[in-house]
């Protein structure tokens, strides 16, 4: 019995192991990516920063063309809202928190209402992590359209 113990345990260490190596695979740093066009007057982005080889900081946000942040804009938050049912100070804030708990773009859940921002939240943050595997604090610029 103490074997099968020792041994369910060596696997629970090794998968843990494994688990931080994969992680850990990120360079220090600050590291964005962002749309390569404007879609319906914004341009999304995504920044992290990453510190012992971990994401402990995510923004996904979107600007216009003067640098507005969409975030920040009452009159879009308020039409969303009401056509969508959430709104960008939500979705993107949600998102982000899910890149930063979860370490992956890979199981990002799509939110009622933002889905379309999921998929270009999913494809920029593959990017970034890619930057960062790389240790290449370049802006990258995504083809995020559908």
């Amino acid at each position: 019995m103490k074997r099968i113990g020792s041994l369910i345990l060596l696997v629970f260490l090794t998968l843990a192991l494994t688990a931080c190596q994969e992680s850990t695979n990120l360079k220090d740093g600050y590291y964005t990516a962002q749309a390569n066009q404007f879609s319906h007057g914004w341009k999304e982005y995504v920044t992290i920063m990453v510190k012992g080889g971990v994401i402990v900081s995510v923004e996904y946000n979107a600007e216009n063309p003067s640098g507005f942040i969409k975030s920040w804009d009452n009159s879009y938050m308020q039409a969303m809202l009401h056509k969508n049912g959430t709104y960008p100070n939500e979705y993107t804030r949600y998102y982000a928190a899910q890149l930063l708990e979860d370490q992956s773009e890979t199981s990002i859940d799509a939110l009622s209402g933002a889905s379309s921002s999921s998929r270009s939240f999913q494809k920029l943050a593959a990017a970034v992590l890619e930057q960062a595997k790389r240790g290449d604090s370049s802006i990258v610029y995504v083809d995020t359209s559908e």
